[in-house]
């Protein structure tokens, strides 16, 4: 019954010839480049309307330059890619804030590493994976907004001030979601496991 439900609830929830005008020009749609990720956007909010509780977008697809992974060029790369999101985005946090769902309605942004701020050789302007200093973002859901946190030395190498761990992240986000990051475990090969692991803490900093 489930299953049945979603399925033929789907086509409606991704139908956006419902959308006006003016709120598809908001998303870029209809617009090079930002057409496909201002369409991803607006099904997302669509679907946080009708009470979907956990969806994902995807910014690039395929390998190298089709990504974020500039190993190229990294002013080429990120240029591309940045225009394609940043209309969007900005327009998926505007309208959940005028549809009073922002406010309960966490988002994440972010990739599992930065760049170095180095080039890859001479000659070659892109950039190396760095895990050592890179940053996230987040909106809504119990999130101080107008602030950053943390700060990498001065060459953009590693994170040197209120550095947080992956661990850190997701404790907060648990927290965000109303779960006690070490209360909520899974059993695994004879012991009871938790995403932060032994240590991890709220980043209370960030919290509204």
């Amino acid at each position: 019954e489930l299953a049945w439900r979603m399925q033929s609830a789907a086509p409606e929830a991704v139908d956006l010839s419902q959308e006006t005008a003016a709120t598809l020009k908001q998303y870029g749609v209809g617009s090079e480049p930002t057409d496909e990720f201002g369409r991803n956007c607006l099904v997302a909010r669509r679907l946080v309307e009708r009470g979907v509780r956990f969806v994902q977008l995807y910014s690039g697809g395929g390998h190298l330059e089709e990504t974020w992974d500039a190993h190229e060029s990294i002013e080429k790369n990120h240029g591309r890619h940045g225009a394609e999101v940043d209309q969007p985005i900005a327009a998926l946090l505007q309208d959940l804030e005028q549809r009073g769902l922002l406010e309960e309605t966490l988002i994440v942004w972010g990739g599992e590493f930065g760049r170095m701020p180095f080039s890859e050789g001479p000659n070659a302007p892109g950039r190396n994976h760095n895990p050592y200093g890179f940053s996230m973002w987040l909106a809504g859901g119990g999130v101080r907004g107008g602030m950053s946190w943390g700060a990498t030395d001065d060459f953009g190498f590693e994170a040197v001030t209120d550095r947080v761990h992956l661990h850190d992240l997701h404790a907060t986000i648990l927290h965000l979601l109303g779960f006690d990051h070490t209360r909520l475990t899974w059993f695994h090969q004879g012991r009871d496991e938790r995403l932060t692991d032994v240590f991890g803490n709220v980043v209370t900093g960030i919290l509204a």
